[in-house]
């Protein structure tokens, strides 16, 4: 099986769809024409064997560099070269589990 994943005019995933083995080397065309779909489909591996990351419905889909990325979790977080969402401040080492407070920009220890 094969999974497909449908970007809109802005590149971002709408919709991710499993393609049958016998289709799988063309499940664009499978997809768009044979089951009269439409759209731009995207190959994306569950195993993130390709394209960074497996494709969610909201990711969006960078051609220039052929990968899935994850929305932005926060404003201030930035995209950094490997494709990842990384806070301005780094996440303690510390062995405790935080939370990202973006309106003070810091990380708050959880309290679980």
């Amino acid at each position: 099986m094969a999974h497909f994943a449908e970007i809109d005019d802005n590149n971002i995933v709408t919709r991710v769809l499993v393609v049958p083995d016998e289709q799988e080397h063309r499940g664009q065309e499978f997809l768009a024409d044979d089951l009269n779909l439409g759209g731009t489909w995207i190959q994306t591996s569950y195993n993130n064997r390709i394209r960074k990351q497996f494709a969610g419905i909201g990711y969006k889909y960078d051609a220039q560099a052929d990968v899935f990325v994850t929305p932005q979790p926060y404003p201030s977080w930035i995209l950094n070269s490997n494709y990842d969402w990384v806070s301005p401040v780094p996440y303690p080492n510390d062995g405790e589990l935080y939370l990202w407070d973006e309106d003070a920009q810091i990380w708050v220890e959880d309290a679980v």
